[in-house]
């Protein structure tokens, strides 16, 4: 039987983190050059993480997917960056960062992780200003704030809606500096095809290159997977259509725990689907529930003439229209966390007062506050989010109000990893969206790009030399061992069914079937009837797929058919593990409402006693159903209650 063990380090919670790094083991510049460490992804987390091995002296091959890291997801996170700086000098402290984060994840993260990531979010920040991140300021010169859901202070470090993309570009400088001086070799146009593991511990990855099909071996002393989160499980997410799941999926079927797989975030401000052969979906910031409301018509009448098109949202007089947010929970009003405000709209379209021509979306106005600070207010704020809204949808947000509606955003779960984001097999780390540790059933806005940073900068630099220390020693692994061999047959058997199997239905085709069934049963809303036949149709969906499939085209080319087939194959397996997560927490939390379990007034109803643990899960063979391991959430600094928001 595996016993977790998530490493916390003992002591006050504030210490934690500053006796970790007086106590653990260090790698001497002289010894950093003989050690290898690969890190697969370019966003965020993998950029940061790769940059500062780089800088230390470790030797560094690092992986995108892209023709270039400047094209990871992570410049889609538009509104901004959490810290607790408290320059607008209205409450905020490192405690309250930690305090928020908790209470918003609804009680089911790590105590430990969590105040480590508000310890170090100051640090963050910094960090992005000595590399050039163009901030907002204010008049007097410093940095600007603004609000974010599920916190009552301005702690939310923004580039107008370009916030993620400025990071990015930091990020990506500090990594082209050392590809520069040597330390680091960057690999672009690369899919992770599998983990290899040599005598229980990670030692390199196969990889396909996308352009010349060529399966190459890469070896090092440990690898980091920083490789982003899986919502294309729903096919339709506010992702990127290159973010997938398989990296992390290959490392689950080698050994490492899943952790919290059902717990995904549905976004409140997003564009609404507007057809049946849509790609993705498109994100609008969270920032703009600072200056926008959310309404519905407070008739039935008014809202099915609005979806017959006989009257317009601006027909519709002040006391005709109903600020849902506002009205049920005044303390936070629009600013409310992501599930709160998912849950608040899918229920109000669900009592017929949605709008729209599919009655799937609400409004989000902007015209109190144009009227209050100017039109040029608004633009400078918001400028480039209004632009994308207009021409994706046609219409002007300065003159009509959006129509926003839920969506498939981030993931919460990931990866298991231990405090030093050392997953269960050594060597292995997570960082980033590919892990699981910091937001627990809920990511407050903000959140992710701080996690990112934070895990790649600040945590990964001192916790990496912690596990190699004793591994300076070891030589460097070659790849012609029977590990390797082995690894890239099977890669190639995989590759080589898949495009023999010349069968009749289209690789999208299943996966959007996979995605109605995920986001019908295994999203918003989930109860126990629902979950088990969700089970069983992503199982005979597999089965199909592995018969009937079309992959046209050879593996020695460019070929995004065969791209997509292998995401997809990871995706119906991972589908299957995400039911079974969600079917046994029996418990409402965060945006995981199991339709069971709700209080009177119809919020999430948690079930503290029988289900605050991470749910782990173990691969135990293809046909096998996975173990399940669960590590106890302790809780000694905060008291766990019933959140209120009202």
């Amino acid at each position: 039987m595996v016993k977790l063990d998530a490493k916390i380090p003992s002591g006050p919670l504030a210490e934690k983190w500053t006796n970790y790094k007086a106590h653990q083991n260090l790698v001497n510049p002289a010894n950093k050059r003989k050690l290898d460490i690969i890190v697969v992804g370019t966003g965020l987390a993998g950029a940061s993480a790769a940059a500062s091995f780089g800088e230390l002296g470790f030797n560094v091959k690092v992986f995108c997917i892209h023709d270039s890291p400047r094209r990871a997801h992570s410049i889609a996170a538009q509104g901004g960056i959490n810290a607790a700086k408290n320059y607008p000098n209205d409450g905020d402290s490192v405690y309250r960062l930690f305090y928020d984060t908790i209470k918003g994840g609804d009680y089911r993260a790590r105590e430990a992780n969590v105040y480590r990531l508000a310890e170090v979010s100051n640090s963050i920040i910094d960090q992005c200003v000595a590399q050039g991140v163009p901030f907002a300021r204010e008049y007097g010169g410093l940095l600007d704030n603004r609000s974010f859901g599920g916190a009552q202070v301005s702690r939310t470090f923004y580039a107008r809606g370009q916030t993620g993309q400025q990071l990015l570009l930091g990020a990506y400088s500090a990594l082209s500096k050392e590809v520069g001086s040597g330390s680091v070799q960057l690999y672009t146009r690369r899919d992770m095809m599998d983990l290899v593991m040599v005598n229980g511990r990670a030692r390199g990855v196969i990889m396909r290159n996308l352009i010349t099909g060529a399966i190459e071996r890469h070896a090092a002393h440990a690898v980091v997977l920083a490789t982003g989160g899986y919502g294309n499980v729903f096919f339709l997410s506010t992702n990127a259509m290159a973010s997938n799941s398989s990296a992390i999926w290959k490392a689950y079927r080698k050994g490492a725990f899943f952790g919290n797989p059902s717990f995904t975030q549905i976004h409140p401000t997003c564009i609404p689907v507007h057809g049946d052969y849509q790609s993705k979906l498109t994100l609008m910031s969270e920032s703009l529930r600072n200056d926008g409301r959310i309404w519905v018509p407070k008739s039935l009448e008014d809202a099915e003439k609005i979806r017959k098109g006989q009257l317009k949202p601006t027909d519709l007089t002040e006391d005709a229209r109903d600020y849902y947010l506002e009205r049920r929970y005044p303390a936070f009003g629009n600013l409310v966390p992501r599930d709160v405000a998912s849950r608040a709209a899918k229920e109000r379209c669900d009592a017929g007062f949605g709008v729209g021509s599919t009655g799937l979306a609400v409004y989000l106005d902007f015209a109190d506050a144009i009227n209050r600070l100017g039109k040029h207010v608004i633009e400078a704020r918001y400028g480039n989010l209004f632009q994308m809204y207009e021409k994706i949808t046609d219409e002007n947000p300065y003159e009509t109000p959006m129509m926003i509606y839920p969506a498939v955003h981030y993931t919460m779960g990931g990866i298991w990893v231990d405090y030093e984001l050392q997953t269960t097999i050594p060597g292995l780390f997570a960082a980033g969206e590919a892990n699981f540790s910091d937001h627990g059933a809920n990511r407050l806005g903000a959140s992710a790009l701080m996690q990112g940073l934070s895990d790649g900068y600040f945590v990964l630099p001192y916790t990496m030399q912690n596990y190699l220390a004793d591994q300076i020693g070891v030589p460097r692994f070659k790849t012609e061992s029977a590990e390797f061999e082995q690894a890239e047959k099977e890669t190639r058997e995989r590759i080589n069914t898949l495009l023999n199997i010349k069968g009749k239905n289209t690789v999208d085709s299943y996966h959007r079937k996979l995605g109605l069934i995920m986001w019908d049963y295994v999203g918003m809303g989930r109860n126990k009837e629902g979950l088990e036949k969700a089970i069983g149709m992503i199982r005979e969906i597999r089965a199909d797929f592995w018969q009937n499939v079309i992959v046209p085209g050879t593996n020695e080319q460019v070929n995004p058919e065969l791209e997509k087939a292998l995401r997809v194959a990871d995706f119906l397996e991972l589908g299957e593990l995400m039911a079974r997560d969600a079917l046994i927490r029996e418990e409402s939390c965060g945006g995981h409402f199991r339709e069971e379990y709700q209080t009177p007034e119809g919020e999430a109803l948690r079930n503290d006693t029988a289900f605050n643990f991470v749910a782990a899960w173990e691969f135990t063979g293809q046909e096998n159903e996975p173990v399940l391991h669960k590590e106890p959430l302790q809780y000694e600094f905060v008291e766990v209650k019933q959140r209120n928001y009202k």
